[in-house]
């Protein structure tokens, strides 16, 4: 017996990608899955292509907050309303292989690992292929994720049966790296599946914002979700920028 999986969605303003989302989840192999999306006060025509799949298939669940409160409340909005053992995320303009469901949860059961996630491949605004595929340690240790986020959000899963619904302050900057290590603090390794089961869509307008805002953002999650001081927090930083800069780059292949 099939699992059911609960996946993820926030969405803002997403009309140009939202779809081919959509239908990437539509065409999985694996069919046990519930998709619930939560909106953040759109604008455009997003809730309308999302309404438009949900008539045809109930396995899409549409949610519509009043007001604009971030992706972070939107996930955890979503989160508080899934029903599956298992919890995987997919953002609106992020596309899943026909097969990632299927491999993933065989990888994670034959495995027998609560969490997991996979290489992925990266593609432009316009979904043609950047020749890219983002890769991670085979074994990764909670040590490693704590200098570096080799988690890609749009791969991850983990089984709810086994660590329940992880909801994080939805206010909280870089939230995914935050919910990994609380994550990989519990079982300390995980493995990815190797190889890619995902394509990321590097949009012009959201390349980290701004490096500086992403330094911050970093920085806060030693000094706030952490709880070092300031100064231990600074050499942490220190020893995270020579990871990104030195050692991840190292995972990042021409294809």
């Amino acid at each position: 017996m099939s699992e059911l999986v609960s996946i993820i969605t926030p969405t803002f303003n997403a009309e140009k990608y939202v779809r081919a989302t959509l239908q990437s989840v539509v065409d999985q192999s694996y069919q046990n899955w519930e998709m619930i999306l939560v909106d953040d006060a759109s604008t455009d025509q997003t809730v309308k292509i999302i309404e438009d799949f949900a008539q045809k298939d109930n396995r899409i669940k549409l949610f519509k907050l009043d007001r604009n409160s971030g992706n972070g409340f939107a996930r955890n909005v979503a989160l508080e309303k899934a029903t599956g053992k298992y919890i995987a995320y997919l953002d609106a303009d992020d596309l899943w292989f026909p097969m990632k469901l299927e491999k993933q949860i065989h990888f994670l059961k034959s495995k027998k690992l609560p969490f997991t996630f996979s290489f992925y491949d990266c593609i432009d605004e316009e979904g043609n292929s950047l020749n890219r595929r983002v890769e991670a340690p085979l074994e990764l240790t909670y040590h490693q994720l704590f200098f570096c986020n080799y988690v890609g959000n749009l791969t991850a899963i983990y089984d709810v049966d086994y660590f329940g619904k992880i909801i994080l302050e939805a206010t909280q900057k870089r939230q995914d790296w935050r919910l990994w290590l609380t994550i990989l603090k519990q079982i300390q390794s995980t493995k990815p599946v190797p190889e890619p089961l995902a394509f990321y869509r590097i949009r012009k307008d959201s390349i980290s914002s701004s490096k500086f805002k992403l330094i911050k953002h970093n920085f806060g999650v030693y000094r706030d979700f952490h709880g070092f001081n300031f100064v231990f927090s600074v050499l942490l930083m220190t020893r995270f920028l020579f990871t990104q800069l030195i050692i991840k780059p190292r995972y990042i292949k021409k294809i």
